[in-house]
């Protein structure tokens, strides 16, 4: 029977909630009330004047080239890294949910990188692949590969792709271990009885009742690669080499930080976040439905 806790009066669950909702009126509604008042202004490059010019920012923004270019490139980047990001950490959690010698030491080393910040992780990732000084990327150059992801834009993608994919896969991995440990074993146990091999079982048992748990990470893990890959691509190729790398959120920062055209990065970071509102709401609306709860 389903436990619930009873309260004699509103203080003690008002005060209760009130600091998760402090932190999401601080830094969640604040910062996107005052992103949409800045995408109608027009503000000089130190923000010290303004002037209201309606929806004239959000012209600019989609009669850019660059823009739709950048929308492509977090397109392919996004995919690959949701993509191999769920499929690394759930093979990792299948494996270290068996009964291994070491099993333990396997957990703690899978969980180390997701204390590592995005930034430091990128500039790990860019000692070990630099084409001239780098641990892997010399070896690479001296075999012939002719890699050099600072100015080829495909080595410098899939460097951001691996970087990235390094740094989510501990976070998914968690959560798939402990749903693997949530699945009763007499259900597997019974799938083997009835002849059903490893693979079976696990495509017609063990996925299915993992799909909540690979769908709240599908979710999490769209919202990690638009928004928190910022310090990952900053740190390996800054938007390089010729903006092939830059993506709708590091393209906010390019264009607000260094361009200094404050409207047109709020134009943008406002559409950024109706494009990841909406894919949200369309996972719910559709791949929710295949999930089995």
């Amino acid at each position: 029977m389903e436990k619930r806790a009873h309260f004699s009066g509103w203080t003690l669950p008002l005060l209760l909630i009130l600091p998760q909702m402090a932190i999401t009126v601080i830094f969640f509604y604040l910062p996107a009330s005052q992103a949409i008042r800045q995408s109608f202004l027009r503000e000089d490059a130190f923000g010290l004047s303004s002037e209201f010019v309606g929806f004239e920012n959000y012209s600019l923004v989609f009669e850019q080239p660059e823009y739709y270019r950048a929308m492509i490139t977090t397109v392919i980047f996004s995919t690959l890294v949701a993509f191999f990001s769920l499929a690394v950490a759930l093979l990792f959690a299948t494996q270290a949910d068996k009964s291994l010698r070491g099993g333990h030491a396997f957990k703690t080393l899978l969980i180390w990188p997701y204390a590592v910040a995005p930034a430091i992780a990128g500039v790990l990732w860019m000692f070990m692949f630099h084409p001239t000084l780098g641990t892997l990327g010399r070896p690479l150059n001296i075999l012939g590969f002719n890699w050099n992801p600072m100015l080829d834009g495909t080595d410098a993608m899939i460097l951001l792709v691996l970087s990235a994919t390094w740094k989510h896969v501990s976070y998914n991995f968690l959560f798939f271990l402990a749903g693997l440990q949530a699945i009763p074993k007499s259900v597997i146990e019974a799938g083997a009885i009835d002849g059903a091999g490893p693979l079976r079982r696990f495509w017609t048992i063990v996925f299915p009742l993992l799909s909540p748990t690979t769908f709240f990470l599908l979710v999490v893990t769209i919202v990690y690669v638009f928004f928190e890959t910022f310090g990952i691509i900053d740190a390996v190729t800054g938007g390089g080499p010729a903006g092939t790398t830059t993506t709708l959120v590091y393209k906010v920062y390019a264009d607000g930080r260094s361009g200094g055209d404050l409207g047109l990065s709020a134009a943008q970071s406002v559409v950024l976040m109706v494009i990841v509102i909406a894919l949200t709401a369309i996972q719910f609306r559709y791949v929710e439905r295949k999930v089995q709860y």
